[in-house]
């Protein structure tokens, strides 16, 4: 699907409800709902909608035999460019509804990587994105090839030119694949190598890192732009940031924080991309402070918390200090939330950050620190302090001291900020 000025392609979207009990149709009706502007994003329109009632998926075409039958007619008779499924589909599966149907078929991940390719504007964005639709395309393209195998060996042997080529193209594919997730994988090593030499440096200045993570579209970097002064757009769209931006966020007369917005997430975030996107999520883990930017005008709202907060565990970040941010207040008429981490703000106004700052500078206040020391060996006793107060991650003795990585409890930061190093660089 192109985002260009071309005619809009036409979509039908095809889902399951597994029952008929309000709370399941509600969240069947979101996820479809969602479904649709993730093809709007995609520069797609929607034509029509069905759903099926069913517990489980028909394991050969997802959707039973008459349902297929209604959807070809609808294609047909709306003059659909392509049927999107709001689940994921099994490689097998693609290839009937796509026979079925006779035009382009995408499941939910599909369209999702579709989007991500639109919006990846950085090198590491790209590789990211490139990883994770081989790694999605790889299976599928091997279920087409065994049908195609399959289908020329029925009845005994095969046609001449047929079954031999064909295997031969399938290990071809297979191999070209490999090696390219390979590569990619290589590359986005060193993506992380590059990041944890960052980290380090940080760790260094002693500068605490404050991540933004939410939801798609809950105004994250509306958010960012608004406490720091940037112009980093933010339009009213799904997956509008792909690349991480890191600013500089002023807390107090005498401390500063590096702020970064993320990626946002949503339901059924394909788990390939969540992994081809490590190296970008894993700063979360290495954050003093999370902002959870949840959108409180959205009637999902409950259910989107539930996704984020769920994979920020899954990444490793499950432990650190997360603050509540419940954007787009001023829309809002309804009970605001109270709660010791928790502020109600717009990021469009201002309105309630003043509050936000405070309430981060306030966690870093309480929270350790990973920092870096370099000792004077006259000083020696520090290192014992921190041996049985504080987490030391590493010991190095040099020339001019012992160079010391540490996790330190703020009681314990006026006995070693003089020590902490400084190379200039952020």
């Amino acid at each position: 699907m192109n985002d260009t000025a071309k005619k809009k392609e036409r979509a039908v979207l095809a889902g399951l409800s597994a029952s008929s009990m309000d709370e399941a149709e509600r969240s069947t009706e979101v996820s479809m709902e969602e479904l649709a502007q993730l093809v709007d994003t995609a520069g797609g329109e929607v034509a029509a909608v069905v759903l099926q009632q069913r517990q489980t998926p028909d394991p050969r075409s997802f959707l039973g035999e008459g349902k297929v039958a209604e959807l070809k007619e609808i294609v047909a008779n709306s003059g659909c460019d392509l049927a999107v499924f709001d689940n994921e589909l099994s490689p097998s599966q693609l290839r009937v509804l796509s026979e079925e149907l006779g035009v382009k078929v995408l499941d939910r991940s599909g369209l999702i990587l579709d989007i991500f390719a639109q919006r990846a504007r950085t090198r590491e964005g790209q590789l990211q994105v490139e990883l994770a639709q081989y790694e999605y395309l790889l299976p599928r393209l091997t279920g087409m090839w065994t049908h195609l195998v399959r289908q020329t060996a029925s009845g005994g042997s095969s046609p001449i030119g047929t079954r031999g080529p064909g295997e031969t193209q399938l290990e071809t594919d297979r191999r070209h694949i490999r090696r390219k997730i390979q590569k990619l994988r290589e590359e986005l090593e060193q993506v992380r190598k590059v990041r944890s030499v960052q980290r380090r440096r940080r760790e260094r200045n002693a500068m605490p890192v404050v991540a933004i993570v939410g939801y798609t579209n809950a105004g994250k970097s509306t958010l960012l732009n608004t406490l720091t002064g940037s112009d980093i757009p933010a339009n009213d769209r799904l997956f509008d940031t792909l690349d991480t931006t890191t600013r500089r966020l002023k807390l107090d007369e005498a401390q500063e924080a590096l702020i970064s917005d993320t990626v946002g997430f949503i339901r059924k975030l394909p788990t390939h991309l969540v992994e081809a996107f490590k190296a970008t999520l894993e700063e979360l883990q290495y954050a003093d402070v999370l902002l959870h930017v949840i959108d409180i005008s959205s009637e999902d709202m409950a259910r989107q918390i539930e996704v984020v907060e769920d994979l920020i565990v899954k990444l490793g970040a499950g432990t650190t200090p997360c603050i509540r941010v419940y954007n787009k207040c001023d829309r809002y008429l309804g009970v605001l939330p109270r709660g010791e981490d928790t502020v109600c703000i717009s990021a469009k106004t201002g309105e309630g950050t003043a509050e936000l700052v405070r309430k981060i500078a306030e966690i870093l206040g309480r929270e350790s620190r990973r920092v870096t020391l370099l000792l004077p060996y006259d000083k020696a006793g520090i290192a014992d302090t921190l041996r049985r107060e504080a987490a030391v991650l590493s010991l190095d003795y040099g020339e001019d001291g012992v160079t010391v990585r540490a996790v330190v409890k703020p009681e314990l930061w006026g006995l070693v900020r003089e020590y902490v190093q400084d190379d200039g660089q952020t």
